[in-house]
Formats: C-alpha cells, sequence, structure tokens
C-alpha cells in the first residue's frame, strides 16, 4: 500500500468540496446489480458474524452475488485467510496477530484492517439468577478460574458449582477474555473445565438452562436473548453504547473486517462489496445489537478502503495515514470506541 506525501494529500484537501467528506463518507457509489456473479468467501469470527450476515443479505437484496459467511472464530477466519489463502475476507473480533499477518505475507497477501463495529463483551447469567448483578475484574478471573462455587467468590452467594460456558480457544471473544482477564495466560480458565463451544448459541443455551451457570459472548447474542439472560455489570459499570465508546467498560473491543488490495482488485465484486459494508454498517450496527466505531477509527477504514483503490485518503485518520511515524494518543484517536 503506497504512502502519501503530506504535500499531495493538502493539495487533494483543497481541491475536495466539503461535502464529499459527509453523505458519501469519501466512498464511490456502488451498485450491487453490476455484481451479480462471482465469489465472495468471508470467515471468521462468531461476534462478527450476525453484522457481516446482515449487510449480506441488504448487497444480496440489493441483486449482488450472495457472499458465503462462515462462523468460525476470529483465530480459524485468519487460518483460512492467510494461510490457507481460501477466503477473500476474514471477520475478527480482535487484531490481527504478528503471525498473522507474516502468515498473510508469505502467500502473497497483506492484511488490510477495516475496523466496521463495536463490542461490549457480554458476561451473562440465566434470567433464574437472582443473586449476582456485578463483579469486580478479581471475582472474574475467580469465577473463571479458582472457584468452585459461588460462594468461594462472595460468601452471601449460593453453595452452588458455578457452571461455565465459553467460546473456543479459536475465537477472538476467548483470546479478548483471556487478555484482558488474565492477562494473556490460557492456564487458568481452561483448567476449570468450562463448556467450550464456537456456537454463541449453544452457549446461551447452557446459560440459560441453570441460575448457576455464566458465560459470555459478544453483546449481540445477549440483546437476542435478553429476555432469558442478566447481563452483569463490571466493576459497577454497565455497557452501554456510552461506556463501550469512551472505554470504561472493562471488556470493550474493535470489531473489524480484514481483506488484502490484491484479492479487491483481482475480484471487482468483493471490492464493491467491502464498499458497500463500510458504506451501510453505521446504519445497521445498532439494530444487531453492537455500536458505532468511533469516528476516527471509521475514518481510518474509509481511507484504506480508499489507498487500496489507490486514492488519497481524505478522512479524519488522513494525516495519520500520510504520515505513520507520527502518532496520537489514544484519547485523541478515540481508538477504544
Amino acid at each position: 500500500m503506497r504512502i502519501v506525501s503530506l504535500a499531495a494529500l493538502l493539495v487533494t484537501f483543497a481541491l475536495i468540496p466539503t461535502g464529499a467528506f459527509a453523505d458519501g463518507h469519501g466512498l464511490p457509489e456502488v451498485d450491487p446489480l453490476d455484481y451479480p456473479t462471482g465469489e465472495i468467501i468471508t470467515a471468521g469470527s462468531s461476534t462478527v458474524f450476525p453484522l457481516s450476515e446482515r449487510l449480506a443479505e441488504l448487497w444480496t437484496d440489493a441483486g449482488g452475488v450472495a457472499p458465503s459467511i462462515a462462523s468460525i472464530g476470529s483465530g480459524a477466519g485468519f487460518e483460512r485467510f492467510c494461510v490457507q489463502g481460501e477466503t477473500h475476507i476474514s471477520n475478527a473480533s480482535r487484531a490481527i496477530k504478528d503471525s498473522e499477518r507474516e502468515s498473510c505475507n508469505a502467500i502473497g497477501r497483506e492484511a488490510i484492517e477495516f475496523r466496521v463495529g463495536a463490542d461490549a463483551l457480554a458476561v451473562t447469567v440465566s434470567a433464574a439468577n437472582d443473586f449476582v448483578s456485578d463483579v469486580t475484574m478479581e471475582e472474574l478471573a475467580q469465577i473463571f478460574s479458582s472457584a468452585n462455587t459461588w460462594s468461594d467468590v462472595r460468601a452471601e452467594w449460593p453453595a452452588e458449582a458455578i457452571q461455565r460456558f465459553i467460546p473456543g480457544t479459536d475465537s477472538g471473544t476467548f483470546d479478548f477474555f483471556v487478555e484482558e482477564v488474565f492477562d494473556e495466560d490460557k492456564e487458568p480458565i481452561l483448567s476449570a473445565n468450562p463448556q467450550l463451544s464456537e456456537d454463541d448459541n449453544v452457549l446461551v443455551q447452557g446459560i440459560t438452562g441453570s441460575p448457576y451457570a455464566i458465560g459470555f459472548f459478544g453483546y449481540a447474542y445477549y440483546v437476542e436473548n435478553r429476555d432469558a439472560l442478566n447481563i452483569l455489570s463490571i466493576e459497577g459499570i454497565k455497557a452501554n453504547a456510552q461506556t463501550t465508546d469512551d472505554g470504561s467498560y472493562p471488556l470493550a473491543r474493535p470489531l473489524f473486517i480484514y481483506s488484502d488490495a490484491g484479492i479487491m482488485m483481482e475480484k471487482p465484486q468483493v471490492n464493491a462489496f467491502i464498499n458497500f459494508y463500510l458504506t451501510h454498517v453505521n446504519d445497521e450496527v445498532v439494530d444487531v445489537g453492537y455500536f458505532p466505531a468511533s469516528e476516527y477509527a471509521f475514518s481510518s477504514a474509509i481511507d484504506y478502503w480508499r489507498m487500496a483503490n489507490d486514492m488519497l485518503p481524505i478522512g479524519d485518520a488522513a494525516m495519520d495515514l500520510a504520515d505513520p511515524d507520527e502518532e496520537k494518543d489514544d484519547s485523541e484517536k478515540g481508538s477504544r470506541g
């Protein structure tokens, strides 16, 4: 991907009318009817799956070729994208790892990151659970590791065995939880003998089956099953749009899709679908059950698409993309949103 000179960037800003930054987000219009054939193969995060499924339905309803979307976990998605080279788009609920980028490079792919939203990882119990509504991060670590019964965590809680339902180890949700709660050490949570599944609907079924069960997954799955589940506050902070955007909710995280400029150029239907996805995602993300990315992060996604298509960056992140050695602090970028 080419780096744009600051001088060229300033000339571009001078030539583009301010209206070009608003309604169109800086992306050219795309008509799905122009792309009725060809493959669009995506796989990865079960968390991102409902969002990608929604955008794929809109794309198909508008006449575009139907994308294939597999919900297999972020890690398995990167395996198919960066090692096997089978997919065109990789869905992820965590950022790509350096080792995965290296695998992509080894097969001639350079993973381009598109931020498409934000999630508040939901720690949930059955609606029949009437004793827990808020936990600290320390208690969360106990619940998912060393504690055998709920009373081991707080004496006033029942002396009943904790039943744990968690995403499988290929899941970006699992990776994120382990990173935030166990400082990247998988051993404590796996030693607690939890029930694992890459299918979040299976986790929901397990949690709703007992008042002494607990688990975690993307916020959208809580929203879809809110009548049967209670979501816990963490450190007294509830998961919502504001706490996710400002990063105060301890388990707020970004959502991504990844592709490659070579794929986008060789397969115009993939390029157009990513354009369509970015154009419409903010209209759909809340209804699906997640939250919009911060303005800065979304601006970066738009500009990464533009740069992959040999266009200059024009959004809020354009100066950083033009001079990647110049860094901003997280508060200015809104990077947790």
